[in-house]
């Protein structure tokens, strides 16, 4: 019995380099279709901004490519793997490695050392260029792909409490003194009562405060509108309290999200969803290592049993399984019913033991 974790130098190097192309293959071709019929539905988008043509469409191709990478590469190396092993049992490759007393955990490590590379290389594109891209993507769509107002990024939708008052800005531009927040909404409340509805179009920091400018305070009481210039509001409130309570964890890098998990603690923001997405950033690229354990039913068992098929169904399916739970269990931590480390790690644990109970189940 061959006792080494890979079967052989030259094996390894096989098995390794025919999973990595096909693998490389699939993703290629899924991207290709998928970029396709993306562009298709936010062509019209893009276009119908003045000042737009079809450099726009490239650049908002060269935004959208790294996510589409980052998101089905799991699913090219699931694919790859039922590829790989499927072809070499229906040519008894398999069986000739089986004969040569080489187990089933030694046939799939070559393609397991290979997910771990998959899976570095992934993390390192993630954090370099997928988090930029989407930030500037975001920001983009914000302005509906017009012309970016700001290189330090558009926040959207920002609430902010003060006391009891709750404050809304649709855009946020700039950081720090240079903040600026655009379509204001200042709601004024007293012991749970709202007092009135303080409108602005524009705001900046002054006075300790912010000085909205077009200002219009509707007086629910009394049902008047009074109009103004200029007003000073929100006093206390401090610019990173608007620019962080937009923070997402996909357009932020591993160390800054944690940098931004802290500072978000610091201000009195939950922060729960934020962790999930951090952890994910490590367990997401590291479902890649998941995949070939969990197609690895499709390589065992005889090719002329008839059961091939059903195999890499079964490969197929217990893959996919994965992703679903992923995609569940995180979004039970963005809600805050799951833990974050829970939400992030437990379906990696959970498949892990069911690839290996199905791979010794079935082989071992």
């Amino acid at each position: 019995m061959n006792v080494q974790f890979f079967p052989s130098r030259r094996i390894a190097l096989y098995m390794a380099k025919t999973f990595v192309l096909r693998s490389l293959a699939v993703l290629v071709a899924l991207i290709l279709v998928l970029q396709t019929l993306d562009l298709l539905g936010e062509s019209g988008k893009i276009l119908a901004q003045p000042g737009n043509s079809d450099s726009d469409l490239w650049y908002y191709v060269s935004l959208r490519f790294p996510q589409l990478v980052a998101r089905f590469l799991p699913f090219s190396v699931l694919l790859g793997t039922l590829i790989t092993l499927a072809t070499m049992n229906q040519n008894s490759e398999i069986v000739s490695m089986k004969a040569a007393g080489i187990s089933a955990h030694q046939i799939i490590a070559p393609l397991v050392a290979a997910s771990v590379l998959i899976a570095g290389i992934s993390f390192i594109f993630n954090e370099r260029v997928v988090t930029r891209a989407t930030a500037t993507l975001n920001d983009w769509q914000a302005v509906k792909y017009g012309p970016l107002e700001s290189s330090n990024g558009i926040t959207t939708n920002a609430w902010v409490r003060d006391g009891d008052d709750l404050i809304l800005a649709e855009r946020v531009t700039g950081s720090g003194a240079g903040t600026r927040l655009h379509d204001i909404s200042l709601f004024d409340r007293s012991g749970g009562r709202l007092i009135a509805v303080i409108t602005a179009e524009r705001a900046r920091p002054a006075d300790g405060g912010w000085l909205l400018e077009e200002v219009e305070r509707f007086d629910v009481n009394t049902t008047t509108a009074v109009q103004s210039p200029t007003m000073i509001a929100a006093r206390g409130v401090e610019p990173d309290q608007f620019t962080l309570s937009d923070v997402r964890a996909d357009e932020q890098g591993f160390a800054t999200l944690i940098d931004s998990i802290k500072d978000l603690k610091a201000a009195g923001f939950p922060t729960e969803a934020l962790e999930a997405g951090l952890w994910h950033k490590i367990s997401g690229p590291l479902s890649a290592v998941l995949m070939p354990l969990l197609a690895a039913v499709a390589a065992f068992g005889l090719a002329r049993s008839g059961q091939l098929f059903l195999r890499a169904v079964l490969g197929m399916a217990l893959g996919f399984a994965y992703f679903v739970v992923d995609n569940f269990a995180l979004a039970m931590g963005n809600l805050g019913a799951y833990p974050p480390l829970l939400a992030a790690w437990a379906p990696f644990g959970l498949f892990l033991l069911i690839g290996e109970t199905v791979l010794i189940r079935t082989e071992e």
